[in-house]
């Protein structure tokens, strides 16, 4: 199934789980109903602001429209496509789901095109983003603060607040993790974006 297939046949299975009619998804989430009624079709590119704007409106991860809901995202093949084109700032392809009893974490494989600035409104409460940077310098995170990281190097921030992501100085190639709790999303409460430069122990995990 196409990618653009399956995030449609998700989207408005979530949709009519949470009997929202086109209209009121539309409405809350600020995306046009001719375009919802389109990605619902699987006759529209999905780009990652629209569907975080919708996956948010829904109360749900990113990944639920984006992996089957009995299972972890399949393989993907060299050169599958990822969400967003070629004209997007951040291009991504889901590579994994984890759920916990405390939380869901995606795991995408990220590019940020050079020059270019994202600016991303805020996810559902509680959600952080962990970035680890492979090839580039990044620059994200709160608007008013942002980090930078190299090659090696890694960010994090709150994401349920406006961010941003940018690559200054050419292509940034990264690994995206981002956890969304569940519950009382206590864990994503508080606290201060990621120190700046900040390597990995052994260059892995988030």
């Amino acid at each position: 199934m196409e990618l653009n297939e399956q995030v449609g046949r998700r989207l408005r299975a979530l949709r009519e789980e949470r009997r929202l009619s086109l209209s009121e998804l539309a409405r809350r989430s600020g995306v046009g109903k001719a375009t919802l009624s389109e990605l619902e079709g699987g006759r529209r590119n999905p780009t990652l602001e629209t569907l975080y704007a919708l996956t948010t409106a829904l109360g749900t991860p990113l990944s639920s429209v984006l992996a089957d809901p009995l299972g972890p995202p399949a393989p993907q093949p060299p050169g599958a496509a990822p969400v967003g084109g070629a004209e997007q700032v951040v291009t991504a392809l889901l590579t994994e789901r984890h759920e916990s009893p405390g939380a869901v974490t995606d795991v995408f494989r990220l590019r940020i095109r050079a020059g270019a600035v994202q600016h991303s409104q805020a996810h559902l409460p509680g959600v952080q983003e962990h970035l680890y940077v492979l090839d580039g310098t990044a620059v994200v995170g709160e608007p008013a603060a942002p980090v930078t990281a190299g090659p090696g190097q890694y960010a994090h921030w709150h994401a349920d607040r406006p961010h941003l992501y940018s690559a200054p100085r050419g292509d940034v190639e990264a690994v995206l993790f981002v956890r969304y709790t569940v519950g009382d999303g206590s864990e994503g409460s508080g606290g201060e974006a990621g120190e700046p430069g900040s390597e990995l122990p052994g260059g892995a995990g988030a």
